[in-house]
């Protein structure tokens, strides 16, 4: 699957699992996604600056989270944005463009299974879309994320340097689960 077959994974644009809701993001959620990207412990993990105003976090929404394969996640029942999930086509050189998959949540979240249950479903619907394998990727500090991958089944491949959206190069860790894999 090459960058442009991603697109024609044919994911759906609203989603469940047991415990969370998945749906577009939308301009008016700017004050939400502010008050959670601003914690300097979940950009940086990911990759990028802790947002500095709601007016940042709209710029944010308008360039780079309202797209195609892309999640506000909300907790059943409500419509809040507390974290973000989406599948992109990877640019690792092993990756061969095949899905990879972004997460972060609001950190009174954290520890609470809310990623790894999204993770797990997003995995499944890019499998049932067409995907031959699903990549994953932190940062050698992240345990968090790590531990998130190994809950979800991925098995480590290599390290490569990758060019984060804040301007600094770093190492990133890369792990894939392939259709084969899934029990």
């Amino acid at each position: 699957m090459t960058r442009e077959e991603l697109k024609d994974l044919r994911l759906p644009s609203v989603w469940e699992t047991e415990r969370l809701r998945l749906r577009p993001w939308r301009e008016d959620d700017a004050a939400a996604l502010y008050r959670w990207a601003a914690d300097p412990e979940i950009g940086p993990a990911a990759g990028w600056l802790p947002h500095t105003s709601e007016a940042d976090s709209l710029r944010v929404l308008r360039e780079v989270l309202i797209r195609e394969n892309t999640w506000a996640v909300t907790l059943r029942g409500s419509d809040e944005p507390v974290g973000s999930i989406g599948a992109f086509a990877t640019d690792f050189s092993l990756g061969g463009g095949q899905p990879e998959i972004g997460y972060w949540i609001a950190r009174p979240l954290w520890g609470q299974g809310y990623i790894p249950e999204a993770v797990r479903a997003l995995i499944g619907l890019c499998f049932a879309g067409g995907a031959e394998a699903v990549w994953i990727s932190h940062f050698p500090w992240n345990e968090k994320s790590r531990r998130v991958i190994e809950k979800c089944g991925l098995r480590f491949v290599a390290e490569e340097d990758f060019s984060c959206s804040d301007g600094i190069t770093r190492r990133a860790r890369y792990y894939v689960i392939e259709r084969g894999d899934r029990t």
